[in-house]
């Protein structure tokens, strides 16, 4: 799937695309932006005007110890055209897969989306997909309904497992940040596709170990780190929500991990 005319021109790119490696594997490079589909206007009309300010707030910063992919609008002041997004583009970067950097990331940038989202953003809690569907189940904030028979029993068993231990106040979080973390030519972490959850910002780095742990090749005995008390129940809810968001789930090796 590739941009249509329209996309290139209202983004004022060349339509000469080159595909990207990584994420799903339908973003392109185009001119100096990279151009995502599947990109929701009502979504992104909320949440880029938080993020623009706040990677140009990064990138000004001296040491430089995190950044945050640019989002670019069209030149008629649209942030998405026929389900495209852009960012700008970032040269001669690699994927970070270590778990200690991974974290480090997500202290940082939760910390700084508390700053710049102080208040829950219009529009959040309206975002409809299956992720947005799975993460209020993993939080009893809508019924497990709908499960499929593979997962159902491991699922009421995590969710059975619920208690109201505190896990610090909700605020903007990067639901899917293992994965989309990049590292610039200088080391620094480079934050991309933010996937926009108000969630304590324990539950978002619970669910970067995990994910690390499944996708990353982290060393599972990571996982020790969040079997008691507030991270367990933080780790509860990313199981469930990765059960659920996921297309085919690895019950076993789930099950394994949260024993």
């Amino acid at each position: 799937m590739l941009p249509g005319a329209e996309v290139f021109d209202l983004f004022a790119v060349p339509a000469r695309p080159i595909p990207l490696a990584g994420g799903q594997g339908h973003s392109v490079h185009a001119g100096d932006l990279v151009l995502s589909p599947g990109r929701d206007e009502a979504t992104d009309s909320w949440l880029n005007p938080i993020l623009a300010p706040l990677s140009a707030q990064l990138d000004h910063e001296r040491p430089r110890a995190l950044r945050l992919a640019m989002p670019i609008p069209t030149r008629d002041g649209r942030w998405v055209v026929d389900g495209w997004g852009a960012t700008r583009f970032e040269p001669d970067t690699t994927e970070c897969r270590d778990l200690d950097t991974l974290r480090a990331t997500s202290h940082l940038l939760h910390a700084r989306l508390a700053s710049a989202a102080p208040t829950e953003p219009d529009g959040i809690r309206h975002i409809d997909n299956r992720w947005a569907r799975a993460e209020r189940i993993a939080f009893g904030d809508a019924a497990p309904t709908g499960i499929p028979a593979a997962i159902q029993p491991l699922v009421h068993e995590l969710l059975d497992q619920h208690d109201d231990t505190d896990l610090g106040p909700n605020q903007l979080v990067h639901g899917d940040l293992a994965g989309n973390v990049l590292l610039d030519a200088d080391g620094i972490p480079f934050v991309i596709d933010m996937a926009p959850f108000w969630r304590p910002a324990l539950w978002a780095e619970a669910t970067c170990v995990l994910d690390a742990v499944m996708w990353l090749g982290a060393d599972p005995a990571a996982m020790t780190d969040w079997t008691t008390g507030a991270r367990r129940q933080a780790m509860i809810r990313s199981v469930i929500f990765r059960l659920l968001s996921d297309l085919e789930p690895d019950v076993d090796c789930v099950r394994s991990l949260v024993g």
